[in-house]
Order: structure tokens, then C-alpha cells, then sequence
């Protein structure tokens, strides 16, 4: 299991997949209100209807037909056409026939959806599925409107002003943010987990010595433990664009987009050109193999997480010896997903950094990076250092030595504030799943006693693998090898703020 991410992951026995044209019925050049005739049509925010913009008339959106709806009942592999593999020499170009004036008008698929023909001002669109990643089976409407959109970002940036660099400050406006289609793949997913190994449960807790010496120590029964369950997962969803899978770019924040997830992808649409007028979009570059084994890795996570809510008596962990996710079947969806995005490129001589602080279009939710104004930060920090050695010598405090590192925590804690390096979608906590059949063993093994750990030795049932497993493909795509470095330096950032937190909190309760 530690070798490879997805070694117990089982693949369902059909290699070919199903699958399921969800642009039947789409036609490319003129949508037409089916009130007016006008071809002037946008989406409403409120509701996320489509809208005409000339006689009000709002249009029901139209879903997805024919896509497995019982997750429980999935087998194989089934696909959209979507979200098909994508042909590297497909006609980026395509010619449209105005409808109403004769025109001809040229349509660049790489880059537009739609457009209007330059005599009659007619709006000519493309819904039919095209091989290069452009047209996605589902696309999941906007429905925050750009002012509320400026309001998150200027309050999200606002309690960031402090240390935030005078650069930032003055040149700091939500003029600019764009609303823009993400491309994702939308999975879901049908599964037999597997987990054997022990768990342990306290049941005294002492401290021996005294003062400075004091040390504390725990009893424990030790049990043998095994869960095993069908699992269904809903909605999983995964970056389709090679640049945003990079979530350990050192040139751009792109970990804050993935930190804004889950959306409610249960309310997507089918595709229509015209839910994309007045936004720009991105075009997927993936192909499901490149993404299958992320999202192997992470629906085991899930499943893991799932086991967790089996498991609270075992509160000092359960360390699983044998994990196992026996995949019957797999359904995706290739799907455009709304964010509202602001951007900010700090320059520092040779140095350039993309600053993100994106906000979720369905639910509000936001996350950024702030450029920090480091000698402020670093001189602050200092400051705080010193209050920190005098407090040493003046608090009696069992963990007075924190005490001594409270300029290098102050800082820790800011920087992590301000860039969120560690931001990230906890999937495994917030995708939609549902667990039956459930077994469970509970054997008592035996007691232990005089324990100095506060948690079980080997403890992983909280482990998640998803985040080093799509830095691992984003490197296999590249040919980089920065992901480790990256990844461990945050890691280890995290977790002195979380030893220190702990700890803190452990000394005011004891």
C-alpha cells in the first residue's frame, strides 16, 4: 500500500466504457427565444434560467439525459461524450451560416463558443460536442452575481490589510475580477471497501513526576478492527486542466481555486453556448486516463473518511494494515463549473507571482493569496519575539519553551493567513456519499498500560493521499520534480501550526 497510491484499488473488470451522446438534440448557429425569436439571450444569476435579453422571457434548463442516477447500481465504465478522450487534430475553426442574413461567420472553438455575425448582429452558437475539450456535457450556471462577487473579495482581502504589501494596497481593485468556467471531470462512483487492522480506546489518562518533570502517560484497550461496507460516491470532482492540477506552483496560487470546491454539481445543466455569454472559459486538456488514478486515490480517501464515522470509539486512532477499494463502476462527466476571479501579479525583481482570490459563483465561498510585505511581517515578528523571552521569565506556564518560539509562530501564523499555501478542497470530507451494507468487527485484544503517546503509534486512518497523488501527475505531465520540496515545506508549515495550537490548548486545559 505504501508503494504505489492505488496498488489495493481493484479496476472494474469491463475495459470498455459506455458511452452516453449527452448533446443529442443540440444544434449549432441560432437559439432563438422561443417567445420573440431574439438571439440576444443570457443567464440570469438569480435563478440560473437562461434569459431573453429582449422580451424577459426565461427559458426552463434543460437536463442531461440517459447518465446512470442510481450511483449503487453502476458497473463498468460510463462515460459522456464530453468527456471523451480529446483528438489532438480536431477543426479548431468552424464555419456557421447566419439563419437570418446569409452571412458566414468563423467560430475559433479554442477560444469562443459563441459569436455574432457582423451584418445582422445575430447570435450564432456551438452545442454539438467537439473533440478538443471545448464542450463539456454539463455546465453548472452561474447564480452570484458579480457585485455580491466584489463584496467576498474586498471583505476576504480587507482582513488581510495589515501585513499586506503597499503595492498590493494601492493598486487593489475589483474592477477587474472576471467570471470564468473551470473545466472539471464530475465522477461518480460505485465501491466495495475493505479495512482490517487495530484501533485503540483510552481509558486513563495520569501524569507522574512534578513541575517542570511532569510527564503525562495512558492507559488503552487495544482491539482488532475491520469495516467493510458498499460505498457510493456522488460528484467527485476533479481540476481538468493541466495548469490548475498544478496546486504547488511556485509562480501562481492556483491551490485556492481547488479550495473553494465542493460546488452543488447535482444542479448542473446540459451544455448550452449561451450560459457562457458575458464569461470567459477555460478548455479541458486531460483525458480520463491521465485522471484515473487521482481519482482512485482520492475516493479511497473517502472511503477511508467514511470508516472514520464508524470509529469514534477508537479516539487515539486505528492504525488499517489492509485497506482495500474494489471499483464496480465509474461514471463521468466532463463539466464547465463558475468562479469568480481576481488576479494580481507581484513582481520582485526577477521573481513574478500570480496571486489568486477566487470566489465560488453557487456558493460564496472564498479563498486567496495576499502579497506580504515581508520586512513588516519579519520586523512585527521580532517585536513579538522579545515579548515572548520577558514572558518566559515572568508566566509560569508549563510550556514555557513555547514562549521562546513565539516570534517564529506569530509569523507561521500569518504567512499562513495571508498566502493560504496549505488551502486545498478536503474532498474527503465534503463529497457526497452513501454507505450500506455495513460489517463491523470489534475483537478486544488486550490492555495496555504506561503509554507516552497521545495518540496510537501507526495511527493512518486520517491519512489523505489525494494531494501528493495529483502533484505526482502533474509532474508525470511534465517532466518536473518540484512537487516533494514543495509540498513537504507547506506540510511541515502546517503542522508546527498544528503542534503549536495543540499544545497551547492543551496547556490552558491542563
Amino acid at each position: 500500500m505504501q508503494n504505489g497510491y492505488n496498488s489495493n484499488i481493484i479496476p472494474p473488470a469491463n475495459n470498455e466504457p459506455t458511452i452516453i451522446k449527452t448533446d443529442v438534440g443540440s444544434k449549432n448557429g441560432q437559439e432563438k427565444c422561443p417567445r420573440c425569436g431574439s438571439t440576444d439571450i443570457s443567464t440570469n444569476t438569480n435563478n440560473g434560467k437562461l434569459r431573453c435579453n429582449f422580451c424577459r422571457h426565461e427559458f426552463e434548463p434543460e437536463k442531461v439525459s440517459g447518465m446512470v442516477e442510481d450511483i449503487s447500481k453502476l458497473q463498468g465504465q460510463v462515460m459522456g461524450s464530453g468527456a471523451t478522450d480529446i483528438v489532438a487534430d480536431t477543426n479548431e475553426v468552424l464555419t456557421f451560416k447566419c439563419s437570418s442574413c446569409g452571412a458566414e461567420v468563423v467560430i475559433d472553438t479554442a477560444s469562443l463558443s459563441q459569436a455574432r455575425c457582423h451584418w445582422c448582429r445575430n447570435t450564432l452558437s456551438v452545442n454539438e460536442q467537439i473533440p478538443n475539450g471545448s464542450i463539456p456535457d454539463v455546465v453548472l450556471p452561474f447564480n452570484i452575481n458579480k457585485e455580491t462577487a466584489k463584496l467576498e473579495i474586498e471583505k476576504f482581502v480587507g482582513k488581510r490589510k495589515f501585513f499586506a504589501h503597499p503595492k498590493f494596497k494601492e493598486e487593489f481593485t475589483t474592477e477587474n475580477i472576471m467570471g470564468v468556467y473551470f473545466p472539471y471531470m464530475i465522477v461518480d462512483v460505485n465501491a466495495h471497501a475493505n479495512f482490517i487492522g487495530e484501533g485503540e480506546h483510552q481509558t486513563r489518562k495520569y501524569f507522574r513526576g512534578s513541575g517542570s518533570n511532569q510527564k503525562a502517560y495512558f492507559d488503552a484497550d487495544l482491539y482488532h478492527v475491520e469495516r467493510e461496507f458498499d460505498l457510493a460516491i456522488s460528484g467527485l470532482s476533479v481540476e481538468s486542466s493541466l495548469d490548475k492540477l498544478n496546486n504547488i506552483a511556485l509562480d501562481k496560487t492556483n491551490n485556492v481555486i481547488n479550495a473553494i470546491m465542493p460546488f452543488d454539481v447535482e444542479n448542473s445543466v446540459k451544455y448550452n453556448a449561451n450560459y457562457l455569454k458575458g464569461y470567459t472559459s477555460e478548455k479541458r486538456d486531460t483525458n480520463i486516463d491521465q485522471l484515473r488514478t487521482i481519482v482512485d486515490t482520492e475516493a479511497k480517501d473517502i472511503a477511508r473518511f467514511t470508516a472514520n464515522e464508524t470509529l469514534k470509539e477508537y479516539d487515539r486512532g486505528v492504525a488499517w494494515s489492509n485497506e482495500q477499494l474494489n471499483v464496480k463502476g465509474q461514471q463521468w462527466k466532463a463539466a464547465y463549473l463558475p468562479v469568480w476571479l481576481y488576479s494580481y501579479q507581484q513582481v520582485n525583481k526577477d521573481k513574478k507571482i500570480l496571486h489568486y482570490v477566487a470566489v465560488n459563483a453557487r456558493t460564496k465561498e472564498t479563498m486567496g493569496s495576499v502579497p506580504i510585505h515581508m520586512p513588516k511581517l519579519i520586523g512585527v515578528s521580532f517585536i513579538v519575539e522579545i515579548l515572548g523571552i520577558i514572558a518566559m521569565f515572568l508566566v509560569d506556564f508549563d510550556y514555557s519553551f513555547l514562549f521562546l518560539l513565539s516570534g517564529i509562530i506569530y509569523f507561521l501564523i500569518m504567512f499562513i493567513r495571508y498566502r493560504n499555501a496549505n488551502a486545498r478542497h478536503t474532498y474527503e470530507i465534503d463529497t457526497k456519499k452513501n454507505i450500506t451494507n455495513l460489517r463491523k468487527v470489534d475483537n478486544f485484544i488486550k490492555s495496555e498500560k504506561g503509554l507516552t503517546n497521545s495518540t496510537m503509534n501507526g495511527a493512518n486512518n486520517k491519512r489523505v493521499n489525494g494531494e501528493t497523488s495529483t502533484s505526482k501527475i502533474f509532474d508525470s505531465f511534465t517532466g518536473q520534480n518540484i512537487s516533494n520540496s514543495v509540498i513537504n515545506s507547506v506540510t511541515n508549515s502546517s503542522s508546527i501550526a498544528s503542534f503549536i495550537k495543540d499544545n497551547i490548548e492543551k496547556g490552558g486545559k491542563e
